[in-house]
C-alpha cells in the first residue's frame, strides 16, 4: 500500500520521513507521550529512527498506516490506523506538548477514521481505540469522534515503564457519530 496524504483545515497527514527524526526524538523526550504509548524510555535518536524504517515497511504491506501530524510544516505528532488486515483496527495519536488543548489530534483522527472507513476498506468494519486510564485527554477526543466507551482491559498495556490498564473504545461504520456520554469522564 502506497502512502496516502491526507489534509484537513490545518493540517497536513504523511508518511513519517528521515527529515523527521530529531523531531521525533524531541517529541518522545515527553513523560507524558512516553507514559500513555509504547514509545521506549529513554527514547534515543536510534529509536527515531528505527520507528521511521518500520513505518516504510507497514505502509508497503498494509499492515498499518501511520501518519506525521504536521501543522505549518512543523512535526508536531503522529496518527495512525494499526492492525489493518483485523477488519477491526486500532486508531491511535499523540501529540507534542506545544501543540496540546488545540483540536489538532481530534482533526487529525477524524481524518485517519475517514480513511479508514472509506469505500475502498469495506473490510474495516470496526476502529478500536485504547488509552492508559488515566489520560483524558486521548478519551476526549475518542469521544469527540463518536466512538463509545467499551470498558476496562486490565494491565494490558506494557510499555518501559511497566503494565497498566487500558480504557477501551469502538466505532462501527454505521455509527452516529456525535459524542456520546463516557462515565469514565464525567466528574
Amino acid at each position: 500500500m502506497e502512502p496516502k496524504i491526507l489534509r484537513t483545515a490545518r493540517l497536513e497527514l504523511s508518511a513519517p520521513r528521515e527529515n523527521d527524526v530529531a523531531a521525533i526524538h524531541v517529541e518522545c523526550q515527553d513523560a507524558a507521550i512516553q507514559r500513555f504509548t509504547t514509545v521506549p524510555a529513554p527514547y534515543l535518536p536510534e529509536d527515531a529512527e528505527t520507528f521511521v524504517e518500520l513505518t516504510r515497511g507497514w505502509w508497503a504491506e498494509g499492515s498499518e498506516a501511520t501518519w506525521a501530524i504536521r501543522l505549518e510544516g512543523r512535526l508536531v505528532g503522529m496518527v495512525g490506523l494499526a492492525k489493518l488486515p483485523s477488519g477491526g483496527p486500532e486508531n491511535g495519536y499523540w501529540v507534542s506538548p506545544s501543540a496540546r488543548g488545540r483540536g489538532l489530534a481530534t482533526e487529525a483522527a477524524r481524518a485517519v477514521v475517514d480513511w479508514g472507513f472509506a469505500l475502498e476498506r469495506p473490510a474495516i468494519e470496526r476502529i478500536e481505540w485504547r488509552a492508559v486510564v488515566g489520560n483524558a485527554g486521548s478519551a476526549r477526543v475518542a469521544q469527540a469522534l463518536g466512538f463509545r466507551y467499551e470498558g476496562l482491559l486490565r494491565h494490558a498495556h506494557v510499555n518501559s515503564l511497566g503494565r497498566s490498564d487500558l480504557w477501551v473504545g469502538g466505532l462501527l461504520r454505521d455509527d452516529d457519530r456525535a459524542p456520546q456520554p463516557w462515565r469514565v469522564l464525567e466528574p
